[in-house]
């Protein structure tokens, strides 16, 4: 088993602690002038080294074993989702979303995102490449997608919600789907998308009685509004986007450098929320400005492409499955988090995969590499054991050739005589 560690990719551990060389000194500068927050940086570098302990004991493991129990692994995931709206359930930042276990706290919503990655590419991989039928494969999906989202949506976490449908999207495409079944879910998806802006902005009155009163989500309005209606936007509303494209436009080419940002290091405290955790790219702007930010984007697509050639080397369907769905997981988080301080995506709280601070966010994410890095070493495995087999039989079938010669040589000899 151990012989596994052999195939690690490397290249995805030095770009890991590449990431952890960022995350810890940026966190450390996000916290700097709260007493409130200090020492979530001495956190995260413990976090970081449970996280590699996380990812070689995944290694170790068939993954074969998450696919062949893939409904264990949804049930449970799905009751720890269920747990957080009963008593045992905790609101932070809104959102009742968290599981204090004892000392152990967690955000179940995070944990989930792997499970269903993993139910949604076994139920595909059964379909052994045939095209996916509407009634009987893109609707069960969809319902085992639905309903942790309707969950999620009901502890009131947009941001983990809208990830588990770009997982169910990335797999429904990778998985075989018909191309006009394709055609409709875009059609469909576009027009609902446009048609709710537009209904948005024209309607904005009774959307917002709508959500305040029969919801009771006017804290929606405060994330939608900058975005959509930037101008008309109240001032406590657009107070975290707007500081944040501040922020990152004072950081220039090259940043005003290591905790020497202005809107991050303010004497009064940082204007801009949350600079540890969803806001952690504003750091990243205005201390080390363009290049920082560019640095970063560059070990993301260092990353997401060595899971696409492990996925694409990968001889088991299951297991190219899965990884596409963590590669959607991934890039959804990356443009959703940086998005939303470009003016691209409304604020969520969405992290920064492997860079805002958060323990149960970077564990799941560390697992979900190591689930990638088992794939890459059974795949190894599977080719040393098929190549070997297919050396042992060359030889067996030279023996028995040379047996055969051996045999009509001695009937030749003995005619003779």
């Amino acid at each position: 088993m151990l012989t596994k560690w052999k195939h690690i990719d490397w290249t995805l551990i030095i770009v890991l602690l590449c990431m952890m060389g960022m995350c810890i000194p940026l966190v450390h500068s996000a916290v700097a002038t709260s007493d409130r927050f200090r020492g979530l940086d001495t956190q995260m570098i413990f976090y970081y080294i449970l996280g590699f302990g996380v990812i070689f004991f995944m290694t170790l493991v068939d993954y074969r074993l998450y696919v062949k129990y893939f409904w264990v692994v949804y049930g449970g995931g799905m009751l720890l989702l269920l747990l957080t709206l009963t008593p045992l359930g905790q609101t932070q930042n809104g959102a009742q979303g968290w599981l204090k276990l004892g000392p152990i706290g967690m955000q179940p919503a995070e944990l989930f995102k792997l499970a269903l990655v993993i139910a949604i590419a076994s139920l595909l991989a059964k379909r052994n490449k045939e095209k996916l039928g509407f009634f009987a494969d893109v609707i069960p999906i969809g319902i085992v997608a639905f309903i942790p989202f309707a969950v999620v949506m009901i502890q009131n976490d947009l941001g983990n919600a809208l990830s588990y449908v770009l997982i169910l999207l990335g797999l429904l495409w990778i998985g075989n789907l018909k191309f006009t079944h394709a055609l409709i879910i875009f059609v469909l998806g576009a027009g609902l998308l446009f048609g709710g802006i537009k209904a948005y902005i024209a309607y904005h009155d009774q959307v917002s009685d709508f959500m305040t009163n029969t919801l009771g989500r006017a804290h929606w309005l405060d994330r939608i509004d900058p975005w959509l209606m930037p101008d008309e936007a109240s001032r406590d509303a657009s107070w975290q986007t707007k500081n944040g494209k501040y922020a990152i436009a004072g950081g220039g080419m090259l940043g005003q450098g290591f905790m020497q940002g202005e809107m991050v290091q303010n004497a009064t405290g940082s204007l801009v929320p949350y600079t540890y955790s969803d806001s952690i790219i504003v750091v990243v702007g205005e201390e080390f400005g363009f290049v920082g930010i560019s640095f970063l984007l560059v070990l993301y697509f260092i990353m997401i492409h060595r899971m696409i050639v492990i996925a694409l080397e990968c001889k088991d369907r299951v297991g190219s499955y899965i990884i596409v769905g963590i590669v959607a997981m991934f890039m959804y988080q990356i443009f959703e988090n940086i998005g939303m301080f470009i003016g691209l995506m409304p604020l969520t709280g969405i992290t920064l995969p492997f860079i805002s601070y958060g323990g149960t966010s970077l564990l799941i994410n560390m697992a979900s590499i190591g689930v990638v890095m088992s794939i890459r070493a059974c795949t190894k495995e599977d080719l040393v054991r098929d190549e070997f087999a297919d050396v042992k039989g060359a030889k067996i079938e030279d023996g028995g050739i040379q047996a055969i010669r051996g045999a009509l040589s001695r009937m030749g000899r003995s005619k003779k005589a």
